[in-house]
């Protein structure tokens, strides 16, 4: 479920078809360059830094599919599951921030546990 009249949400999913679709550096031009993020590995500041944290899991990934999507003006969710090669289902969540049509924060929600446990299975 989405509604495309959300500016917010039309910046998030425009960023997420391009990561998705594996196109890092078009995904990069929806991200604020003093960009802000929270996830599991914890404060990312910066778009360099968040690159750099999207880089190894984009190459990884096989496949996506948005499970919902919504958003206001200024913050919009997408809830997707990825099959990536290392774990055939990596469901995910980001809540997104978004000012002057970049994302300028991002609450990145996602399990580690299956990946860590895939790469020590696989060493």
């Amino acid at each position: 479920m989405t509604d495309q009249n959300s500016p917010a949400l039309r910046v998030a999913l425009a960023y997420h078809q391009a990561w998705t679709g594996r196109n890092l550096d078009e995904a990069m031009a929806y991200v604020a360059d003093d960009v802000v993020c929270d996830a599991p590995a914890g404060r990312i500041e910066g778009a360099d830094a968040y690159r750099a944290l999207m880089e190894p899991f984009v190459q990884m990934l096989i496949s996506a599919e948005t499970v919902a999507a919504f958003g206001d003006e200024e913050q919009a969710i997408v809830v997707y599951d990825t099959t990536t090669t290392l774990v055939s289902s990596g469901p995910a969540a980001e809540c997104v921030t978004v000012r002057d049509g970049r994302i300028a924060y991002s609450r990145f929600i996602f399990d580690r546990l299956p990946f860590q446990l895939a790469r020590s299975t696989a060493s």
